[in-house]
């Protein structure tokens, strides 16, 4: 993957411009489904290895919670939205209004798992729809599903249609929070975007970026 050497500053800013233009049209969606005024922001997109992003959370160990699709189309990879278990069960609070809410009794909690997997249809449908707009390219998503489950387990099975791992990974920091709610409010989730290793050069190249080695 040479042509990762000729990604720079203006190639990652369009990836947080994506970022960005997707999270304002979850903050309009989520706004109208929970009557609320929400802010949504992309402070941070890094592009990292494998490897690396396992460790991006605290190790394939970590519980999370996770909404998760396939891409298919003129591009084709697995699309993630993530949040700890504590940033989710914040989340699901407040859209339900129940502060006894827990994911370790999900069974229980019907309405609460709900919410969340909503969240990340909103987020991840808003997210490939900026992305498909900005790169010109035909992009459809598989019907999302959710898991409460380990970092590892969860990144591993969106790779299980693979024949081999994905070399890189796109994160995309996602900040969400009530308009004028102080900080401790916010919830702080992460996309994880990872091509299939034959269309990670089809993204790139359609924002620009070519291999010039």
């Amino acid at each position: 993957m040479d042509y990762i050497n000729s990604i720079t500053n203006k190639h990652i800013d369009i990836l947080k411009e994506v970022g960005n233009i997707g999270a304002g049209h979850s903050a309009t969606a989520l706004s109208m489904l929970i009557n609320k005024k929400i802010d949504m922001t992309v402070p941070n997109v890094e592009i990292v290895s494998f490897n690396e992003l396992m460790e991006w959370l605290g190790g394939p160990e970590v519980v999370i919670a996770s909404v998760y699709l396939r891409i298919k189309g003129d591009v084709s990879g697995s699309l993630f939205f993530v949040l700890s278990i504590e940033q989710a069960e914040r989340f699901i609070k407040q859209l339900i209004v129940d502060d006894h809410f827990s994911l370790i009794n999900s069974t229980e909690h019907e309405l609460g798992l709900s919410a969340f997997q909503e969240l990340g249809n909103i987020l991840t449908g808003s997210y490939l729809s900026s992305l498909s707009d900005l790169t010109g390219t035909n992009l459809y998503p598989s019907v999302p599903s959710l898991s409460i489950d380990m970092f590892g387990a969860v990144i591993s099975h969106g790779l299980i249609e693979l024949s081999h791992v994905s070399d890189y990974a796109i994160i995309i920091d996602t900040v969400i929070k009530e308009e004028d709610h102080f900080e401790v409010d916010t919830v702080k989730g992460h996309f994880f975007l990872l091509p299939d290793p034959e269309s990670f050069k089809k993204l790139f190249e359609a924002l620009g970026v070519t291999d010039e080695t």
